[in-house]
């Protein structure tokens, strides 16, 4: 099959391209968001500086991928120093945490790079890394942080 060239569609602009079939589609390709796209996620401990890395809490920085952390879905990277911590949180939706590199713990247990951790609704945790480690966060929805005398539910 000879490929055609773009012709544009009689009422628009819009660039038509050949499909499979032979038929033409609208190029949306122009419209659409352009996805994100990370390479070699698991490395990124080798070169975290390849990323813009802002404050998020003292000893854990964070690289949003979308989303503010106070409405809707949202992912990020975080990257946490030897000892820091996240404190204690219950989340409103679900949560899912790829571990890149090092480990992190929570009172659940330890998880080393190459975990996928998913928290329910309603779960909770304190998450801390001794030795420092980079995870992939997704948040379905925010968290609630919890006050102090909350904190004994995640002992």
């Amino acid at each position: 099959m000879k490929a055609r060239s773009p012709m544009p569609t009689s009422n628009s602009s819009a660039k038509v391209w050949p499909d499979i079939n032979g038929s033409e589609t609208p190029d949306i390709k122009r419209s659409e968001p352009k996805p994100l796209v990370l390479s070699d996620l698991f490395t990124l401990a080798d070169q975290p500086e390849r990323l813009a890395w802002e404050f998020f809490r003292p000893g854990v920085e964070i690289h949003r991928l979308y989303g503010d952390g106070e409405q809707g879905p949202a992912a990020a990277l975080l990257r946490y120093e030897p000892g820091a911590q996240v404190p204690p949180h219950t989340h409103t939706g679900y949560e899912h945490i790829i571990v890149l590199s090092g480990a992190q713990s929570d009172h659940h247990g330890t998880n080393a790079a190459g975990t996928l951790v998913i928290n329910a609704p309603g779960s909770g945790h304190q998450v801390a890394s001794k030795t420092g480690c980079i995870v992939l966060i997704i948040w379905e929805k925010p968290v609630a942080m919890q006050s102090a005398k909350d904190q004994h539910l995640f002992d």
